[in-house]
C-alpha cells in the first residue's frame, strides 16, 4: 500500500509492503502502549491520546525517520498510519514540530448512512465491562468525558472515540456525513457511558 508523506511542497509516495503490513502488528501493539501512558505534544501534555492524536505522534516520528533517511522506521511508521487509519491516503507533515499540525487526506469513502448503523459499535463500547462503578455523578460526569472523545473530523466526515476500559483501547465511531450527526451520537455514547458509570439501570 502507498501513503503519500507531503512535506511542506516535496511529496514522498511511501509504499509499505503486504507482508510488513501483515507482520507489524506486535510493533503497533508497542507503540500503542508506549503512548498509553500519556504524550508531550508539542506544549501540551495529553493524558490519553484518541486514535487521531496517536497517528499525528506516529506522523512526527515518520517525518524524523524521513529527515535522517532512516527508511526501515520510515517504512514501519507508515505501516502503523495506514493500519490505524483506514483509507489514508496522504499525511501533512508539520516541520515547526507541532505534532497536532499533523493532517490526514483520505480517500472518498462512503459515510455511514443511517443512525442505527452508527450506533451500534459505540453503543458496543459505551457498555463499558472494565470500567469503574458507582462513582458520584460528577466523578462520573468527569470521568464520561475523559472516556468519550469531542467529535473530531476525518478527511470530509466526522466521528469521536470512546474507551473501552475491558481492552483498554479507543474504538472509533464510524464515520458520519455531518458533525451534527456525529455530535448528536457522541451525546447518546456520553449519556451511556455516564449511567453505566453511576450504576443506573
Amino acid at each position: 500500500m502507498i501513503l503519500k508523506a507531503i512535506v511542506e511542497d516535496q511529496e514522498y509516495s511511501l509504499n509499505v509492503p503486504e507482508h510488513v503490513l501483515a507482520g507489524c502488528d506486535d510493533y503497533c501493539d508497542k507503540l500503542d502502549a508506549d503512548m498509553d501512558a500519556g504524550w508531550q505534544m508539542s506544549r501540551e501534555w495529553v493524558a490519553q491520546p484518541n486514535r487521531e492524536q496517536r497517528c499525528q505522534i506516529v506522523a512526527d516520528k515518520l517525518l524524523t525517520a524521513l529527515e535522517k533517511e532512516n527508511h526501515k522506521l520510515g517504512m514501519l511508521m507508515a505501516a502503523y498510519l495506514l493500519k490505524r487509519l483506514p483509507n489514508v491516503e496522504a499525511v501533512e507533515l508539520d516541520i515547526q514540530g507541532e505534532i497536532q499540525n499533523n493532517t490526514f487526506r483520505f480517500r472518498d469513502t462512503p459515510a455511514a448512512d443511517t443512525a442505527d448503523t452508527a450506533t451500534a459499535p459505540v453503543a458496543q463500547a459505551a457498555a463499558s465491562a472494565g470500567a469503574p462503578t458507582g462513582l458520584s455523578r460528577m466523578q462520573a460526569m468527569a470521568q464520561a468525558g475523559n472516556d468519550v472523545t469531542k467529535v473530531f473530523k476525518v478527511g470530509k466526515a466526522w466521528r469521536f472515540s470512546v474507551y473501552d476500559h475491558a481492552s483498554g483501547t479507543w474504538q472509533d465511531s464510524p464515520l458520519m456525513a455531518t458533525e451534527q450527526e456525529a455530535e448528536r451520537l457522541r451525546q447518546a455514547a456520553f449519556k451511556e457511558r455516564y449511567e453505566a458509570l453511576i450504576g443506573a439501570d
